[in-house]
């Protein structure tokens, strides 16, 4: 594999993506295909960072995803934390990002970007307020030790008709994450698993009568990624998946 000695260099990785993420200094990939427009906007954090190894072990670069509690829709699921936009609350919120400190303050290429393009300016700095409140609340992520890295190009969900916007950012330090009744517990998925072409699979879905209309068929496949964790499966698909598939993409070139 090419640039294997990134998943060694967290200073390294980090200036690659916000490379790859911030080319050009345009934020295109804020704009949503026509197919997307006048449904529901959620923006989410994918979040990387160490994790914290046994032993006194070197800890490994991975990605960090809530597992979703049986209390919310599509439980069991992996997925990022994040949320539905608040339009007027998210609005006052994205002002503080504005100021000296903040995450956005700190992306290096959110000078450039306000002074070039002040309208993609606003909306980033509204969809990244959304994605640090929505994950404060699910997780109590610390906006303050965080890294932004820049915004991934937004998808949307055919069945839930819904544009999700994925945020990218490094997660400075270990943060003792406390969950709320949405998220059952935080799975984090080492860059070298999932790197790793062995560790994927298709995934079958039987899709009920109700829902036939936006997938024609009964049964549909998906390509997935199988991951242990603390004696159990997880399997990641759907959207999360390909804001996962589109991050290693954009970094290492790799498709599974």
């Amino acid at each position: 594999m090419t640039d294997e000695h990134l998943l060694n260099d967290p200073e390294g990785l980090q200036s690659r993506i916000r490379e790859r993420l911030s080319a050009g200094c345009g934020c295109q990939s804020l704009f949503t295909p026509a197919s997307c427009d006048r449904v529901l906007s959620s923006s989410v954090m994918l979040l990387l960072g160490l994790q914290e190894a046994e032993n006194g072990a070197e800890g490994e670069i991975g990605i960090i995803l809530n597992k979703r509690s049986r209390d919310v829709l599509q439980g069991g699921d992996l997925c990022c934390p994040g949320g539905t936009i608040n339009s007027r609350l998210d609005a006052c919120l994205a002002k503080a990002l504005y100021l000296p400190g903040s995450p956005l303050f700190r992306w290096p290429h959110w000078s450039c970007l306000k002074r070039s393009y002040p309208q993609e300016a606003g909306l980033l700095s509204r969809l990244l307020a959304t994605a640090l409140r929505e994950s404060w609340e699910e997780i109590r992520l610390n906006p303050l030790q965080i890294s932004f890295l820049g915004p991934l190009p937004s998808q949307c969900l055919i069945v839930f008709r819904r544009v999700i916007h994925p945020m990218v950012a490094w997660v400075t330090r270990p943060q003792r994450f406390t969950l709320n009744w949405e998220v059952e517990k935080i799975v984090p998925i080492p860059l070298r698993s999932l790197l790793n072409r062995d560790n994927y699979a298709r995934y079958c879905l039987e899709v009920p009568a109700q829902l036939g209309w936006r997938l024609p068929g009964r049964d549909h496949e998906f390509p997935c990624f199988l991951y242990w964790w603390q004696g159990s499966r997880e399997i990641l698909w759907g959207v999360t998946f390909r804001m996962v598939m589109s991050l290693l993409e954009s970094v290492f070139g790799f498709s599974p």
